[in-house]
């Protein structure tokens, strides 16, 4: 592994993908809107400030990005929001915005990201799904709409890039003990195994990059041992 590449990486999994990436000396260029929720001193972290959810901008970002680290060899695509609710409860511009960041972002910042692999016939592409991704439900339109894209896009892209020596995996987890559901009305429960934990996802993403190369794990599920859901009290 020489450099990693991860979006959302000031906090939740993101965060904890790239503490345990430091922790091991690979250096990380962690992409996020505000870096104030991670301060890092170590000399491998490079922060970059980006609103991903502004398409436009990614082309030239990317282009930077990989002019100034041509040694990335790993992509974590991990940010993204939740906003759960009815369909017509959604604005055109909330709608727009939502599948930018969720699923759009990921899918341009791959267009380059691609190409750059290729060349060096070498690389890792791993993405932050969703149990959603699996099974649509009431008021997770939206949510849903993006995980299954990105699904899609997922399977498409390990067909089209697996002859390059560019290996694509999709962790598809559960409720997840993040910040993640701060501005959400809900909540995974209270008793610990209710909740899979950051640092659980990141041990896995690195043992998922020790395979040989020559093996592809397409797609992981994961779920807290107890289905359980604490409702915050509304106004």
């Amino acid at each position: 592994m020489k450099k990693v590449l991860i979006t959302g990486s000031s906090s939740g999994i993101g965060k904890a993908i790239t503490e345990m990436f430091l922790e091991k000396n690979i250096p990380v260029l962690g992409i996020a809107r505000q870096h104030q929720k991670f301060i890092h001193k170590s000399e491998l972290y490079f922060p970059i400030t980006a609103d991903l959810s502004k398409i436009d901008d990614l082309p030239e970002l990317t282009k930077d990005i990989l002019k100034n680290h041509s040694d990335i060899d790993i992509f974590i695509g991990n940010a993204g929001f939740g906003d759960f609710k009815s369909i017509e409860n959604f604005s055109t511009k909330q709608i727009q915005n939502f599948i930018n960041l969720n699923l759009i972002s990921h899918i341009v910042l791959c267009r380059f990201l691609v190409s750059h692999m290729k060349r060096y016939k070498n690389g890792d592409i791993l993405f932050i799904g969703s149990e959603s991704s699996l099974a649509g439900k009431k008021k997770a339109t939206l949510y849903s709409a993006a995980k299954f894209g990105l699904r899609g896009f997922c399977q498409a892209l390990r067909d089209e890039v697996g002859t390059s020596g560019v290996r694509v995996c999709l962790l598809n987890p559960g409720l997840v003990r993040t910040p993640f559901f701060e501005s959400l009305n809900f909540e995974p429960g209270k008793l610990e195994n209710s909740a899979i934990e950051p640092a659980d996802i990141a041990k896995i993403i690195y043992n998922l990059l020790q395979t040989r190369n020559g093996t592809n794990i397409d797609e992981v599920n994961l779920s807290p041992l107890i289905n359980s859901i604490n409702f915050k009290n509304t106004p």
